[in-house]
């Protein structure tokens, strides 16, 4: 009896043991838990239940210089829905399922389609998905009527980009688009979310740090399963700042007319494939881009939400002429005897002739002792020409003469001056992508035939197709306004820029933007401007370009150029730039028609429409007699 006591007193003591055990393990962890760890699961529970996310800003606007809007917003009905967890629709639940079928079936789209959008990773794990943008009242209606039928499901009103003039000066305004994952990675992009829209080109990339605005936030509390149940705190987003331009709306529509009507006459005169060209009208007394035209072009409206694929690659392909391509600023094109102009002013600063300097024309030039001669563009000859005749006449052998005495310098002389006038180099326009040209020596085609020893030695021949404006010699029309802008002004080579100024949302200007002068500078002496501008205004009175501005009562200075392109297998391209009025210079135009033949009888008469606009004369086409080079 007492042995069977003990035995069950030393049982129950044990249980008591590991009970007291059980409960000090429990207490200890209890007291760890809510004393040692208690902030910091406190602060875990809070971090579960509260989320942050963000609100997209509304872009600032893009105003012409007298304040007309170029680039606005609009709302638009945007439906958003939570994101999925898989891009199988077999692995949904069926709840999952049935709305992405009725979101299909309701906006028109496949279940596929529907299901791309809502597993992007690129919003915030709590961030709805933009299903579909734009959606009629209609379906916003039926959405909303049937609520229950759509859980979760948002419409939301969506700031987009409007274009009130649609086309017009796509190349300059640029388009916007969802930021890329290389953007990303850009530190000009640091703070940018996923899913931020950004400019991609044109203003709309140049000034994107002043158009895009601050992103708002949203605090939320959320159940278990990460679900929204309502909104706590909220920070309104911030609208970007909006930019004024320097291009006046009412020109560039006029110019890209021109371009438009330039093209046509060139058909009718036989180029067949004169389909595209550029414009650019400064203002050379301070570098303003008063127009900026291209041909053809795109509607930047076609971007908004995304541009299919097929779409892209043909926008980008050959048959389309590439409509996508600011041709005024990242095209290179040999800029023919426009050229001559800016060969005559080296020649005159480093003394290698005079402005009494004569040479004989009899039509065709030869170096030395070489058996190969180099026509001129009249082949019975000009006769002998002093420099202002052989620029009214646009004689190639004047400048063959000239061109031999840079090269038997020995220097680079004319490589060296031309580039002072800003060839060879980006002009510094503030839109992306600009091209520098080329200006091309003895170092460049050394490089250029690095393969090819035989091709490699700078030979007279080189210095003598340039002279002309032509062999390896390229330029993109805004260098060429900007260069003869210099000789307008008086010398100043100018940055040219687009932008006016930027102003805050209440319409207080923050910025505006000076004229400012490039870093390299020009050598000319005011006599040496004065004998070319003299030159330049004879070509419209007596030259080359007299046929497309007779009757028109603006003095105009400038010079025409039917550019030879390499290979032969293109028709001319047309040139023209100058200024006017020649007597007191304010605007420079430089026009490209390519394929489109001579620079007087093409290019000269656009010149005219776009000058009778800044002048606020008669704007009409007129028809050139086809004999200007």
């Amino acid at each position: 009896m007492n042995q069977s006591t003990d035995r069950s007193s030393r049982r129950l003591l044990i249980l008591a043991s590991i009970v007291v055990l059980v409960i000090a393990i429990l207490v200890l962890r209890l007291w760890s838990l809510q004393l040692i760890h208690g902030a910091e699961y406190t602060a875990a529970s809070v971090n579960n239940r509260i989320r942050m996310a963000t609100t997209a800003a509304p872009r600032g606007r893009i105003l012409d210089r007298n304040g007309k809007e170029l680039v606005t917003n609009r709302a638009t009905m945007a439906v958003m829905a939570p994101a999925l967890s898989s891009t199988d629709y077999d692995e949904l639940s069926d709840e999952k399922k049935l709305l992405v079928s009725r979101l299909a079936d309701t906006l028109s789209m496949t279940r596929e389609e529907v299901i791309e959008k809502l597993t992007t990773t690129r919003e915030g794990a709590l961030d709805l998905r933009m299903v579909a943008f734009d959606v009629s009242m209609k379906t916003v209606s039926y959405i909303t009527e049937h609520a229950t039928d759509f859980p979760d499901v948002e419409v939301q009103a969506k700031a987009v980009r409007e274009y009130p003039y649609g086309s017009l000066a796509a190349h300059v305004l640029g388009y916007t688009g969802e930021i890329s994952d290389s953007d990303l990675e850009n530190p000009d992009f640091a703070g940018y979310e996923p899913s931020d829209v950004v400019g991609k080109a044109g203003a709309e990339r140049a000034f994107e740090s002043v158009l895009q605005g601050v992103r708002g936030t949203r605090t939320l509390e959320v159940d278990a399963s990460g679900k929204a149940r309502q909104i706590l705190e909220e920070t309104p987003a911030e609208s970007g700042q909006d930019v004024t331009l320097t291009i006046d709306i009412s020109v560039q529509k006029v110019a890209e007319a021109a371009l438009a009507d330039a093209c046509k006459t060139a058909q009718k005169d036989g180029f067949k494939n004169a389909k595209a060209g550029s414009a650019v009208v400064l203002d050379v007394t301070n570098g303003e881009v008063v127009a900026m035209a291209n041909i053809p072009t795109y509607a930047p409206a076609d971007f908004i939400g995304g541009i299919p694929a097929k779409v892209w690659k043909q926008m980008n392909s050959k048959t389309s002429n590439y409509p996508l391509t600011n041709r005024a600023t990242m095209s290179m094109y040999p800029p023919a005897s426009t050229f001559k102009t800016l060969e005559a002013l080296g020649a005159l600063n480093d003394g290698f002739i005079t402005a009494a300097t004569t040479f004989n024309c009899s039509g065709s030039w030869t170096w030395k002792d070489w058996n190969r001669p180099w026509k001129c563009w009249n082949h019975y000859g000009h006769g002998n020409l002093n420099l202002r005749q052989a620029i009214e006449e646009s004689c190639d052998v004047y400048f063959y003469n000239v061109g031999e005495r840079f090269y038997e310098d020995g220097d680079e002389k004319l490589q060296e001056y031309v580039r002072s006038l800003g060839l060879g180099s980006p002009t510094g326009i503030e839109l992306p992508g600009e091209a520098s040209g080329r200006v091309p020596d003895a170092a460049w085609k050394k490089k250029w035939n690095e393969d090819y020893p035989e091709m490699q030695q700078w030979n007279p021949g080189d210095t003598i197709n340039m002279s002309i404006g032509q062999g390896d010699l390229l330029v993109t029309p805004l260098q060429m306004a900007v260069s003869y802008a210099t000789i307008a002004n008086g010398g100043d080579l100018l940055t040219p820029h687009l932008l006016k100024k930027v102003s805050d949302t209440s319409g207080k200007t923050v910025y505006k933007q000076e004229r400012t002068l490039a870093k390299t500078q020009p050598k000319a002496s005011k006599s040496s401007i004065n004998t070319l501008k003299t030159a330049l205004r004879g070509v419209i009175s007596e030259g080359t370009g007299k046929s497309p501005f007779r009757g028109f009562d603006i003095a105009v200075a400038g010079k025409t150029g039917t550019a030879q392109m390499q290979g032969g297998k293109q028709d001319d391209y047309a040139w023209f730039v100058g200024y006017a009025p020649a007597d007191k210079p304010k605007y420079c135009i430089a026009i490209l028609i390519e394929q489109g033949g001579h620079g007087g009888s093409i290019a000269g008469p656009a010149a005219r429409q776009i000058f009778a606009k800044l002048f606020n004369k008669k704007v009409e086409h007129v028809n050139a007699v086809d004999n200007s080079f």
